[in-house]
């Protein structure tokens, strides 16, 4: 292994700069990622295996040998398992949107803890919505897309969590004393619930349409936000942004505008 690390610094390149440079740059965005969580002792203990699995075979230990590269090719395959959910929404969004936003987002400060916390916030929020539907309940969730929105959060309770699908089913639970309000969800955490929203008189809109409609297309006439308004009669899914109201989405698409929003 010394002789091959020798060797590779023997005739240095501009090329292996680069080489080194981005390994480097990308331990160290891994380092400041998951330092501080769980996932930081995953990162320092396959760090460590690998360290040890190269000094072994330099030393030429046959046996150990053997069980390091058992050992590596099994741990591969679990770290695979292991954060399977996270590889699949990289792949996803990788695919999604151009390559350059995603890298953007990985290598300024607090990117990819920005990023895995707002893959986290839709993907709760979008669990949420599934069980509104099946349980046939009416909300209204209110994301902030910027700070630039103006809504009263002092007409509800002021809660800031995080976000998760059994907070938001609890709030609008039929016994809910906020069950009526709507959610305001800033910087991937519920700030609010049971807030009253400013009510859009927009002549676009059908008549039927009640309160939660209205409410929802307010918050977006009067600020950068996305809202969401499930009916409790249909379970049709609206969702306003950019003064717009868009009316009997799919889940698809509802998860669409929210990637857009806080994402894209």
């Amino acid at each position: 292994m010394l002789l091959g690390i020798v060797e590779y610094f023997s005739d240095f390149t501009w090329l292996q700069v680069i080489d080194i440079s981005l390994v480097l740059l990308l331990i160290f965005q891994l380092y400041r990622s998951v330092k501080g969580s769980i996932a930081f002792n995953i990162f320092i203990g396959t760090l460590i295996i690998y360290i040890l699995w190269r000094v072994i075979h330099h030393l030429e230990m046959p046996l150990m040998g053997e069980i390091f590269d058992r050992l590596v090719s099994i741990g591969l395959i679990g770290l695979i398992v292991l954060f399977q959910p996270e590889l699949r929404k990289f792949l996803i969004n990788l695919g999604r949107r151009p390559t350059s936003g995603i890298f953007n987002r990985f290598f300024k400060k607090s990117g990819l803890k920005k990023y895995i916390a707002e893959e986290e916030v839709i993907n709760e929020t979008m669990e949420a919505i599934h069980k509104f539907i099946k349980q046939k309940v009416g909300a209204t969730l209110v994301i902030a897309r910027t700070d630039k929105y103006q809504l009263d959060t002092n007409s509800g309770v002021l809660i800031k969590s995080l976000v998760s699908s059994e907070l938001l089913n609890s709030i609008f639970s039929p016994d809910s004393p906020l069950k009526n309000g709507a959610v305001l969800i800033d910087n991937n955490q519920i700030i609010a619930a049971g807030i009253t929203l400013p009510i859009s008189d927009s002549q676009k809109m059908a008549a039927h349409r009640g309160l939660r409609h209205r409410g929802a297309l307010g918050a977006a006439e009067n600020g950068e936000v996305i809202a969401i308004a499930i009916s409790e009669e249909t379970q049709e899914v609206s969702v306003a942004k950019d003064k717009v109201l868009m009316e009997g989405l799919n889940l698809e698409e509802v998860k669409k505008l929210m990637y857009e929003a806080l994402v894209g």
